[in-house]
Order: C-alpha cells, then sequence, then structure tokens
C-alpha cells in the first residue's frame, strides 16, 4: 500500500516537469540581457559605428567648413610633406575623414554626386541651423517638417557632398 501511495506522488511531479518544459523554450526566443534576441546561423554582419571618408579638393578649405561653419573638432591631423593631407572630425559621436585628392585620377573627378550623409541630433534643428547661417553656411533646404516624424536641414559642402541634419519631431 505503500509503494501504491508513492507511486500516485510521483505521477503528479512528472506532470508539472512537462509543463515546465515549453515554458524553458519560450524563453529562449525572448530578449536576453541586452536586449537581443538569440541570433541565427550564419550571423550577420553588425559594425558598431560608420565613419566616410571623403576625398577632398582643398583640404583646408573643408576643414573651415565642417570646423568652422557646422561646429565640427578636429580629432587627428595626417601631414605629407609638411602639408595637410587629412584629417579625422567629430560632432558628438559622428565622426568623418577628409583626405586631399591627390589627383591621380585627374582634376575633373567629380566628387560628392549621389551621396549624402542624413545625421541625426537630439538638438534643436532650427537652432543648429541659425547657427550655420551666422557662421556663413548657406542651407540648401528647410528646416522643413518631413512626413517620417523628423525636422530637418540640409546643406552641401565644398566639393558637393550633401548632409541633412534631423531631429525627431515633438509631439504636439
Amino acid at each position: 500500500m505503500a509503494a501504491k501511495k508513492k507511486a500516485a506522488a510521483k505521477k503528479p511531479a512528472r506532470k508539472a516537469v512537462r509543463k515546465a518544459a515549453p515554458a524553458k523554450a519560450a524563453k529562449k526566443s525572448a530578449p536576453k540581457k541586452g536586449g537581443f534576441k538569440d541570433r541565427k546561423e550564419p550571423e550577420t554582419l553588425r559594425l558598431r559605428e560608420v565613419s566616410p571618408s571623403f576625398t577632398v579638393n582643398d583640404v583646408e578649405r573643408s576643414l573651415r567648413f565642417y570646423r568652422d561653419i557646422l561646429g565640427f573638432v578636429v580629432v587627428d591631423r595626417w601631414m605629407r610633406d609638411g602639408k595637410l593631407a587629412g584629417v579625422e572630425i567629430a560632432a558628438g559621436s559622428v565622426k568623418l575623414m577628409l583626405g586631399q585628392d591627390d589627383w591621380k585620377r585627374g582634376r575633373n573627378r567629380q566628387k560628392g554626386e549621389g551621396f549624402r550623409i542624413y545625421c541625426v541630433t537630439i538638438q534643436n534643428v532650427d537652432r543648429l541651423a541659425q547657427q550655420v547661417l551666422a557662421r556663413g553656411g548657406e542651407l540648401s533646404q528647410g528646416p522643413t517638417d518631413q512626413a517620417w516624424g523628423m525636422r530637418d536641414f540640409a546643406i552641401t559642402d565644398p566639393d558637393g557632398f550633401k548632409i541633412t541634419i534631423a531631429a525627431e519631431l515633438k509631439k504636439r
């Protein structure tokens, strides 16, 4: 009789284990620490930052534009034969590289065509646009509210590279 009671006690325990198993499986697809889900194999490319590099006609002129008009700061400079060959500049966490064209591909090489850098900020876009104008910059567009929920303005650098600076529209 004692053996029957022992066997009866074990059955519910087995059912509880079986019921718990699906809950474990559900946990696997839930986000892990850091918000990442299990990755599928093969993994796709995952990058942490991008730093575009522009080949420019006059690196000194481009540096003045990005530093003095837009407000970037110089992170690093590269010299070649005593002349400025390139710079790394930053605005917040965005970095750009400007490199002096060596003219090996010809002096008529068109730059900036079909290319735009879209930068997002939490700053007031209208105030930023006013600062750019006050420092001698010319906006090519905006500030404008966009249908996708951003307010932005655009400017073109001395070599034709287009830059848009945008912030999320505030809920009214």
